[in-house]
């Protein structure tokens, strides 16, 4: 999470968003950059809203703009299984190595999911449990769209470094585990799909 006092801007770290990437570049221009630990450097809006938002409007006597990144849920599965398939992935319950992506996305729509498909949800993360959400939600696949309004909002120029990669890995899905996919992600789908695209904004 990174808090920016002047513009009276926060930017939630969507985990598998180029949130690394983002902290890298921004860092220095921001008041406050939580980077660790995970807990803390992922805040959701529902405790950004509760805890951290009413802090900050107390303590600057201003409205605040909140703002994130949303990656198409298929898309971001898939970058958490690449991620966990790492070498250096230390805790083998949380591995996806010698996995296929099919018994991935499987896993993760069980309820409750094993430790290696336990890595949440986008649309939960970016919205409340009740009151305001995020003020400005961006798709990941657009990210030249936000990286631009950022610029705007800091006034400066952003080049974005490349950290934290994924490794590259298969995508396939069958098309029972797509349609399980969609029914169990469908308020994950629906959120993606009401964010614009730069020539409907």
């Amino acid at each position: 999470m990174l808090v920016f006092w002047d513009q009276k801007l926060v930017l939630l770290a969507t985990p598998k968003t180029g949130s690394t990437s983002l902290a890298n570049a921004l860092e220095s221009l921001a008041a406050v950059a939580i980077q660790r630990p995970p807990v803390l450097k992922h805040t959701t809006v529902h405790r950004y809203r509760r805890f951290v938002g009413p802090y900050l409007q107390a303590a600057s006597q201003g409205e605040w703009t909140v703002v994130a990144l949303m990656r198409e849920p298929r898309d971001w599965l898939n970058s958490w299984y690449r991620f966990r398939s790492r070498e250096d992935q230390t805790d083998p319950t949380k591995s996806t190595r010698g996995m296929s992506f099919d018994d991935f996305v499987r896993a993760w729509c069980q309820d409750p999911r094993p430790a290696f498909a336990d890595v949440g949800a986008q649309e939960k993360f970016l919205r409340p449990r009740q009151g305001e959400g995020v003020d400005r939600l961006f798709r990941y696949a657009e990210i030249d769209t936000f990286v631009e309004f950022l610029e705007d909002r800091l006034g400066c120029e952003i080049t974005l470094p490349r950290i934290n990669v994924s490794p590259p890995g298969e995508t396939w899905l069958s098309p029972e585990t797509e349609a399980l996919l969609h029914r169990v992600a469908a308020a994950d789908f629906a959120l993606y799909e009401t964010l614009k695209h730069p020539d409907q904004a």
